[in-house]
């Protein structure tokens, strides 16, 4: 691979740009002349690119696409798909087949998991004096990285016969500079045809300050700006993410991505999609209430460690342990004190969700805000007149390390929770968190069957989902087609929210939801969610609407379809 990438000397990122240049213009070997033929090529060796993978939703995305391929591959025989990532989580097996090669790559983990935040903090929160010996120093690191990374993915792409790479965020979300750079160095070197996946560009929510309106509040990707005015470096930034390759085709999830890569970085129209999700047809699947209490049966055992009573830690105690939890991230669930036990079987329960990692803009704080208005407003009497009622809500992702911090936001809404409602109702309220955990020894014991994302969505009486800011909003897809109600906000870019939720569709494709309020509760809006938690069956026809809509608009056929059709540009493009 050495030989292939050059050994020019690299001082700065003007010498690292020249590099790029060069890459331009390799003379690529000859793609198989026919269409057949170069399915057959792409079925062989397809492999899937990205920072890691764990239970996120771009992991679960990642495990849909190769789903969807294996079944287009099927026609022309067993196919060879590869996922290549700095580490896979023990979470990642319950959506990864075991069959799916996996290729780990040292150092191409991103933002704090990339040398454990160094470069990442260096690069975009630190001021980078142009032709300064720090920048000299800085380009030289990089490339010295790139070179490594792009020799060992080079080798694999070779002696795996890999003739389709989808990288997925790699390109469009700078978690590793030193990664994106070997992907272009390395693709471009051997002609690789590439489908670059982008859930999120540096400029979604990021602009530099000067670009800012009076009183307009910092983005939360504003960072990537911090050495803007560095040309040398920020114009490499540019071209990097996302490349405009020979053999590249930028895929995007909504259609603002790519009128702006089209309109602002001159991408040609015919190398710029969009791709929707599909959600499975288990999903579909009719449940009665014997499958509910399956689900939770499972989830009880997760959340206890397999014990036959879940027994809450204190809010007090599992603060003072945060530090030791965040490291294991074992399901843990929380009460106001010691000595509680919360039945997940019991017909009282009421189960609110939130599907998502703890991250800020998940915002998962307001659904604790929302729990502690219920219960001093509509919901007080239920409370009051059943003793037995509990209500539990559920956070199914885990906590990156670099969100510490939210989590305590959400621990803290707890804490007031608690310290403003009478014992009585506090001691009935508790906080789970399952950390993607989908399976447990106990299982096999019990001749339990792991999870999916099925059951998880059949535990829950409603879906929270006051999100600040989305690429696309899966958990309105997701418990729209199992039939759960969702409470969402509308998050920015609006035109996202409009297009998941179906705005501008005929009435039949629309998808129904409580909007989730910016601000304070209003009466009406408490009264319509404890009106979903304690009468479910009312809202029969509005369920069954929303798994009709979703039905029509997200099935996997449709997604077939997309990728059909991108196999087909990717022969056309590459011949």
């Amino acid at each position: 691979m050495s030989t292939i990438l050059g050994k020019a000397p690299v001082s700065s990122w003007e010498d690292i740009s020249r590099e790029v240049d060069r890459s331009k213009f390799r003379q690529h070997k000859p793609l198989p002349a026919s269409r057949a033929e170069y399915l057959q090529s792409v079925r062989q060796g397809t492999a899937f690119l990205t920072f890691d993978f764990g239970i996120d939703g771009v992991s679960i995305e990642i495990a849909k696409y190769a789903r969807i391929l294996e079944s287009l591959y099927q026609p022309y025989g067993k196919s060879g798909l590869h996922f290549i990532a700095g580490d896979f989580s023990p979470q990642a097996d319950s959506i990864l087949k075991s069959h799916w090669s996996r290729f780990q790559i040292d150092g191409i983990n991103g933002w704090s998991k990339w040398d454990e935040g160094k470069w990442f903090d260096v690069l975009y929160f630190e001021e980078m004096p142009a032709d300064s010996q720090r920048s000299s120093e800085l380009a030289t690191e990089i490339y010295r990285q790139a070179t490594v990374i792009a020799g060992k993915l080079g080798e694999y792409l070779v002696a795996n016969g890999i003739g389709l790479l989808i990288t997925v965020n790699v390109a469009s979300n700078p978690g590793n500079l030193a990664l994106t750079l070997a992907l272009v160095l390395i693709t471009e070197a051997l002609g690789t045809v590439v489908i670059n996946s982008n859930h999120d560009f540096y400029w979604d929510e990021g602009k530099p300050a000067a670009e800012r309106k009076p009183g307009e509040e910092p983005g939360r990707r504003d960072h990537f700006f911090r050495n803007v005015s560095k040309q040398p470096f920020f114009s490499l930034f540019q071209i990097l993410y996302p490349w405009q390759g020979r053999r590249w085709l930028q895929v995007n999830i909504n259609k603002r991505q790519s009128e702006r890569l089209i309109r602002e970085f001159g991408f040609p129209p015919q190398k710029v999609f969009e791709i929707s999700t599909c959600v499975g047809n288990e999903l579909f699947d009719d449940y009665q209430d014997e499958d509910v209490k399956h689900a939770r049966l499972r989830m009880a055992n997760i959340l206890s460690d397999g014990d036959s009573v879940i027994r809450p830690r204190s809010l007090s105690d599992h603060k003072r342990l945060l530090h030791k939890w965040m490291d294991a991230q074992i399901p843990q669930v929380i009460g106001a004190r010691e000595g509680l036990s919360l039945d997940l079987l019991a017909d009282d329960i009421i189960y609110l969700l939130q599907p998502t990692r703890v991250i800020a803009r998940k915002r998962i704080e307001r659904g604790v805000e929302l729990i502690q208005a219920l219960l001093q407003g509509p919901l007080r009497a239920a409370f009051e007149q059943n003793r037995d009622r509990q209500l539990v809500l559920h956070v199914t992702g885990p906590t990156p390390l670099e969100h510490h911090e939210d989590l305590e936001t959400i621990l803290d809404a707890y804490r007031n929770l608690i310290d403003t409602l009478p014992s009585a109702f506090a001691e009935r309220v508790f906080l789970a968190f399952s950390g993607g955990h989908e399976t447990h020894a106990s299982f096999e014991e019990q001749y339990l069957e792991d999870m999916n994302i099925t059951d998880i969505y059949r535990m829950a009486t409603a879906v929270l989902f006051p999100s600040e800011t989305e690429g696309r909003g899966l958990p309105i897809i997701e418990s729209g087609a199992v039939g759960i109600p969702i409470i969402c906000s509308r998050y920015q870019p609006e035109e996202v929210f409009a297009d998941v939720i179906g705005e501008d569709l005929p009435e039949a494709l629309r998808i129904h939801y409580l909007l989730f309020p910016e601000g304070e509760f209003s009466e009406a809006f408490l009264n319509e969610v404890a009106d979903q938690l304690t009468h479910p069956e009312a809202w029969t026809k509005w369920r069954e609407h929303n798994r009709q809509a979703i039905r029509l608009r997200y099935s996997k056929a449709a997604m077939s379809a997309v990728f059909q059709r991108l196999l087909d540009h990717t022969y056309e493009i590459a011949t």
